[in-house]
């Protein structure tokens, strides 16, 4: 403050408008706020295709829109969960939610500690009430109370005598259900545990997806990003630290129901922590949906499922490649499934580096585990189930692009080099298993059959069992606090003069703190067995 009185300019332009804006910010309405805009910003990520999911199509996406992509994508909205904005929304509700919940956490605290109120100066005006006359003294019935009182917080006064009470009081206070503000503090402590756990687990996790076909021969190491098909990572993680072990899909099986829907994915994985044990040596685990591998920390998932067929391409000079690539499905129902083959010649065969690229084969089309002809020669399936594997290829000769460097959506050729004349077509054919079709220069292309492949992902979070623990005890004191009921009683014991006699007026007040804890009908004879002389065995519990 200045001398005049008036605050300083520090306090006014600076300490008083901060002042405001954390109260504001830390309110319960601010943080419900947020947490509504923080859902409708998590909208555009739901609605349009997101970058680090799947890059190719979102580049495609933006293509497509022209203009309006390339301001779409200014604004993030194909990078929503990792923009700005959305990361400003998720602190700001975080802050909001940690302002609220401290300052609640220490009212808990502090009603753990009070007292039992003093008993009220009218006990008539409280919803349950009786008075009684009876014998005895004030400190021994005040005393019987107390102990008929059990598991209930009690304090007993002395009240000195006074105009009001001639020859002095006794008075009880007591409560119970004080384990109903311990179950909200509980609850709150643990929301808050859980938020800060949720945000420690996104700066130092990640996932990582790959597709590895089922024939014991790919192998997949955690031992750098580069290994995946797709990674994502908080902010702490830069793929130097991650804990080193190897998987291999041995065999896939997949069950389906009779409408052609997925009704169970199992797999059978090798697994080890050792880099140096030879691979024959793995121990193998099952994996089913639901069920995955937790190894070295991470979690290894099976997500999806395909077809990979196999094809050899014998070239003039007798010499032979044999390619095994993933195709992905179009209709989960029928798992007709797309892809695309590229197959680079064998070493040495031509060794001018221009002549090579113009002679190289790739092969683009469809793959049908149950074939059928609905339409002429335009192959589809009938069902998931591989009774009758078939391939509808079109098959081209020349440059595919393996050394230009340019990224390839692997499962389509590149049309730009369709459109330069830098592949040209050689066939259109239909395969079944086995059979082969055969090139102008001799070129033998032969469907060999096929390969199961299944998408794995490897999650790490090292906050899952402090999540775990969290949301537990979360919910735990949620029930506690919504079961226990929180109610008190008052207790006075003034003594009279009936003539020459000393009696005792006893007034027991009861008053439910909360709508659940209500006394129903029988409060009277439960407020009276307090201070009769055989309450334990006649009183009813309060």
């Amino acid at each position: 403050m200045t001398q005049a009185g008036k605050p300083s300019p520090l306090q006014r332009f600076v300490v008083a408008p901060s002042r405001k804006v954390w109260r504001g910010l830390t309110s319960m309405r601010t943080a419900l706020a947020l947490l509504f805009l923080l859902a409708l910003a998590a909208i555009p990520g739901a609605m349009l295709p997101q970058r680090d999911l799947n890059e190719s199509k979102t580049l495609e996406y933006i293509e497509k829109q022209g203009e309006l992509g390339v301001w779409m994508d200014r604004l993030q909205l194909f990078d929503v969960f990792s923009s700005s904005w959305f990361t400003a929304i998720y602190v700001l509700l975080f802050v909001s939610l940690v302002g609220c919940l401290t300052p609640r956490i220490w009212e808990h605290l502090q009603s753990l500690r009070t007292k039992p109120v003093k008993v009220p100066r009218n006990l008539k005006r409280m919803p349950r009430h009786i008075s009684e006359t009876v014998d005895g003294e004030p400190a021994e019935i005040g005393a019987r109370i107390e102990k008929n009182l059990r598991g209930w917080r009690t304090d007993v006064r002395t009240v000195e005598p006074s105009t009001k009470y001639p020859d002095g009081a006794v008075e009880v206070s007591a409560e119970k259900g004080y384990l109903r503000e311990f179950g909200n503090l509980v609850f709150h402590f643990a929301l808050l545990a859980l938020l800060v756990a949720m945000a420690i687990g996104k700066l130092w996790g990640y996932e990582g997806t790959r597709t590895l076909v089922a024939d014991g021969e790919q192998v997949l190491c955690n031992t750098s990003t580069a290994v995946y098909d797709s990674f994502r990572s908080g902010a702490m993680v830069d793929g130097t630290g991650l804990e080193p072990f190897c998987i291999r899909v041995d065999e896939f099986s997949a069950t389906f129901l009779p409408s052609g829907q997925p009704d169970m994915y199992d797999s059978k994985i090798a697994h080890t922590t050792d880099l140096s044990l030879p691979g024959d040596e793995w121990p193998t685990t099952q994996v089913q949906v639901n069920n995955p591998l937790r190894i070295a920390g991470d979690r290894v998932y099976v997500l999806g499922n395909g077809f990979a067929p196999t094809f050899t391409v014998t070239f003039p000079n007798g010499e032979k490649r044999t390619e095994t690539t993933p195709f992905i499905p179009q209709a989960t129902q029928t798992m007709l499934s797309e892809g695309a083959v590229r197959v680079d010649t064998p070493a040495g065969m031509y060794p001018n580096e221009d002549d090579r690229r113009k002679n190289q084969i790739a092969i683009e089309g469809l793959f049908a585990p149950d074939a059928v002809f609905p339409h002429a020669n335009l192959l589809d399936s009938a069902s998931p189930e591989p009774h009758k594997p078939t391939v509808a290829i079109r098959i081209y000769k020349g440059d595919t692009g393996l050394d230009t460097g340019r990224p390839q959506n692997v499962y389509s050729l590149d049309q730009r080099l369709i459109d330069q004349g830098r592949l040209t077509q050689q066939a259109s054919v239909n395969l079944g298993m086995g059979a082969e079709t055969v090139l102008p220069d001799g070129t033998r292309v032969r469907f060999d059959g096929y390969e199961r492949w299944a998408s794995v992902q490897v999650s790490h979070d090292p906050m899952q069992t402090a999540v775990l623990v969290s949301s537990v005890v979360m919910v735990l004191g949620l029930v506690m606090s919504l079961m226990i009921r929180r109610r008190r009683v008052w207790a006075r014991i003034v003594p009279v003069a009936e003539g020459d006699k000393r009696r005792t007026v006893v007034e027991v007040a009861g008053l439910a703190r909360t709508d659940q804890a209500g006394w129903g009908e029988g409060f009277e004879e439960q407020a009276r067995g307090l201070f009769a002389e055989d309450a334990p065995k006649n009183r009813a519990k309060l």
